[in-house]
């Protein structure tokens, strides 16, 4: 079966350029009206235009699709307010929130600014609160929703110079996992893409022979499954080069001590079995955790929980 977006009305942030710009496109040659927001800054952050954004909807436009463009920043929740307003007043309506705007402060955390980190933050991990804040209700209230937060690499495995922005993408998962929860009875659906491509947020840091392989249009498809009505929940997809991968945080399982040796020693002596990752698991919320832990120590204690 073919995915379209047909009567469905998309969110895509910093879609002025790179993923984003393929984001929209893709999704409007679908069949979806595409709301085309970018603050048109450097990739630092500095600076601000509309003509990136204009050029996209002119394009979209072009081949027959419906899109506009807005220039809000999306660290301003009164900006983003004003977009899903005007979304709303052109549209009646947001069906899918693609979270991609983003830019890059990199430095060893020596050597990095409080305000520079502060500033990744702002952009990505509260510029995805901002607009899926601001689209929750209206998708509470249709009974349909399809957001998409853009995690990275640095965040779920780290990368030298980038403490803030792999905390900014690993908080987007934190709130992911939470969302998902929250939307499930109202038909809202929240996943994660993990891409690597080459963009000008990447320009320099690849060889230029890999840089070539990385383009937006392989990464896409994975956005348009994961904002498709059939699409999975609480996934983190990994895209880049045309591979795809699904990346999980998993636990193991756990090991009561006794209570003489519920000390640091008593860890480090039972490191080795406490790390083993034989029946590791995927957990899907945190209070099985809790169960977990407390299933083992009633079972270690011989205590009986009705």
């Amino acid at each position: 079966m073919s995915i379209r977006y047909d009567g469905k009305v998309a969110i895509v942030t910093g879609a002025g350029q790179g993923l984003g710009r393929c984001h929209a496109i893709a999704l409007a040659q679908r069949g979806a009206k595409v709301v085309v927001n970018d603050l048109g800054g450097t990739k630092d952050g500095t600076g601000a235009s509309s003509e990136a954004a204009r050029a996209v909807v002119a394009e979209i436009e072009a081949a027959g699709g419906e899109a506009i463009a807005n220039g809000a920043n999306v660290a301003r929740y009164a900006e983003v307010e004003a977009m899903v307003q005007q979304t709303m007043d052109q549209w009646g309506r947001v069906d899918i929130l693609i979270n991609n705007a983003g830019i890059l402060r990199d430095k060893s955390f020596a050597k990095g600014t409080l305000e520079d980190f502060r500033l990744v933050l702002d952009v990505h991990l509260m510029g995805t609160v901002n607009c899926t804040k601001a689209v929750w209700e209206i998708m509470r209230e249709q009974e349909y929703g399809r957001i998409v937060v853009t995690t990275s690499s640095s965040g779920l495995y780290g990368n030298f110079g980038q403490s803030n922005y792999g905390a900014a993408k690993m908080g987007v998962i934190g709130l992911m996992n939470t969302l998902v929860q929250e939307g499930a009875k109202y038909n809202i659906r929240v996943n994660a893409l993990a891409p690597t491509a080459g963009t000008r947020m990447t320009e320099g840091l690849l060889p230029e022979k890999a840089f070539d392989l990385l383009t937006p249009e392989t990464v896409t498809p994975a956005v348009l499954y994961l904002a498709s009505e059939d699409s999975p929940n609480r996934t983190i997809l990994a895209a880049g080069a045309g591979a795809f991968a699904v990346s999980r945080i998993v636990e193991t399982e756990s090991v009561w001590l006794p209570v003489d040796e519920q000390t640091p020693e008593g860890i480090a002596a039972h490191w080795e079995q406490i790390s083993k990752r034989d029946g590791e698991r995927e957990l899907t919320a945190g209070f099985e955790q809790s169960m977990k832990m407390i299933g083992e120590a009633a079972a270690g204690l011989g205590i009986k929980l009705d």
